[in-house]
C-alpha cells in the first residue's frame, strides 16, 4: 500500500509515518519546508515533499498514486488552512482512495452529540482567544469537516478526546457520538489516536464514518468493556 501523510512533521503525523513504515506501507509525507528535518529520523524510508499543505499543486503531487490519504486538519493562521487542506485532498486523490482526517471532538456529524457546559465553554473561548491572537482558525476545522462529511470519497473522519504523551496502549475504542459513557474518560495517548488513524486505512466499516475515540485502557473504556463481558455471560447485576 502507498500512503500519504498530510501534516507528517508534527507529533501525530511522526507517528502515524512510524505506524505506516512498521507495516511496510510506502510513505510520502507532506509538511512545510521549514518543517522538513523533523523527518530527519525516516530519511532514506520515505519521501518527503516540501510545501503548505493547503495547496492543490502540492497536494496533488504528494497523492498520486496513493491508496489512502492520512491528513492531520490542523487550523492554523486565518487563511483557511484546514478547508484549503481538506479541499486538495477530496479533489486530488485518486477515486477510491481511502481518506482519513483527524480533528477534535467539537467536530459534529449531525448534532446528536452531547458536550458538557465546561467543553463547551472552552471551546468558545479558545475560538474567540484564537481569532483575536490571529493564530487558529477553529471554525475554519469545522467548514473543512462540513466539505468532507458532503463528500461522496471514502473518507474517514476521526475525532480525537484531549491528547497525552505515552506508551501505546493499544487500539482506542470509538462511538458514533461524543457523551456515549465510553468515551466519559476523555484520553487517548497521541500514538494511539495515530495508530487508530492508520488501522482506518483498511477497515471498510469505518467508511463515511466520524468515530469519536478514547484509549482502550481508559477508565470509561475499561467499565465498558466490563459491562459488555457481564452481559455475553448472562449477568445483569
Amino acid at each position: 500500500m502507498k500512503v500519504c501523510i498530510v501534516g507528517a512533521s508534527g507529533k501525530l503525523g511522526q507517528y502515524m509515518v512510524r505506524h505506516a513504515l512498521e507495516r511496510g506501507y510506502e510513505v510520502v509525507g507532506v509538511c512545510r519546508e521549514a518543517s522538513v528535518p523533523k523527518l530527519a529520523a525516516f530519511e532514506g524510508r520515505m519521501t518527503v515533499i516540501p510545501g503548505p499543505t493547503d495547496d492543490p499543486e502540492v497536494i496533488a503531487r504528494a497523492v498520486a498514486g496513493c491508496d489512502g490519504v492520512l491528513t492531520v486538519l490542523a487550523p492554523w493562521g486565518v487563511h483557511q488552512y484546514s478547508s484549503g487542506t481538506a479541499q486538495a485532498v477530496l479533489d486530488h486523490a485518486r477515486p477510491g482512495a481511502r481518506l482519513i482526517f483527524s480533528c477534535g471532538w467539537h467536530i459534529t456529524r449531525d448534532g446528536k452529540d452531547t458536550y458538557s457546559r465546561m467543553f463547551t465553554t472552552g471551546v468558545r473561548i479558545a475560538t474567540v482567544l484564537a481569532k483575536l491572537v490571529r493564530a487558529v482558525e477553529i471554525d475554519d476545522q469545522v467548514e473543512a469537516c462540513r466539505r468532507i462529511f458532503a463528500s461522496p470519497t471514502r473518507w474517514t473522519v476521526v475525532r480525537g478526546s484531549t491528547l497525552e504523551e505515552g506508551e501505546s496502549q493499544g487500539l482506542p475504542v470509538w462511538s458514533r457520538h461524543v457523551g456515549d459513557p465510553v468515551l466519559a474518560s476523555n484520553r487517548t495517548r497521541r500514538v494511539d489516536f495515530a495508530l487508530f488513524m492508520v488501522e482506518a486505512l483498511t477497515d471498510d466499516t469505518l467508511v463515511q464514518e466520524a468515530p469519536a475515540i478514547v484509549g482502550c485502557r481508559a477508565p470509561s473504556a475499561l467499565a465498558h468493556s466490563a459491562d459488555l463481558r457481564k452481559r455475553a455471560e448472562g449477568h445483569t447485576d
